[in-house]
């Protein structure tokens, strides 16, 4: 795509919300809401779960589900989706990414990587149920 001749927009400020795709509903919510502590807040059996993080909004989907035509015609969601491992990362300080490491090591998930970036800042990876990157970083991982 060539730049485009438009005026100044303002840049959005936050991400709202994020969406992973999974395979097994059940086993997600085991994961976010059980191993996590995440706070499920709005489910469709079979469709999706909404998990709350301060003001975001993690969105767990059935794919399949979600590439269905909506059926209400006051929310004309449009079908969407995804195939294949996406990722997330979760901001924790570097005490609560070792508690939680300890946790997701005790409940038997295996730690894809651990390490400390160029900055210092610390980043712990493993995979959902359904092979999805959950990265746990330090906040100030993208400051220079």
């Amino acid at each position: 795509m060539d730049r485009l001749d438009l005026p100044p927009a303002p840049a959005p400020g936050a991400i709202l919300e994020a969406a992973l795709y999974v395979t097994d509903l059940e086993a997600a919510r085991l994961f976010y809401a059980d191993l996590l502590g995440l706070e499920l807040f709005q489910e469709v059996p079979g469709r999706h779960m909404f998990f709350r993080l301060g003001a975001a909004v993690l969105l767990v989907f059935n794919p399949e589900r979600t590439a269905e035509p909506p059926s209400n015609p006051r929310l004309p969601v449009p079908p969407h989706g995804a195939r294949g491992p996406g990722h997330v990362c979760f901001a924790m300080s570097r005490e609560a990414i070792a508690q939680m490491r300890a946790r997701l090591l005790a409940a038997g998930v295996a730690v894809d990587a651990e390490f400390d970036w160029p900055n210092g800042a610390r980043s712990l990876y493993v995979r959902d149920p359904s092979g999805n990157s959950v990265e746990f970083a330090e906040g100030w991982l993208w400051e220079s």
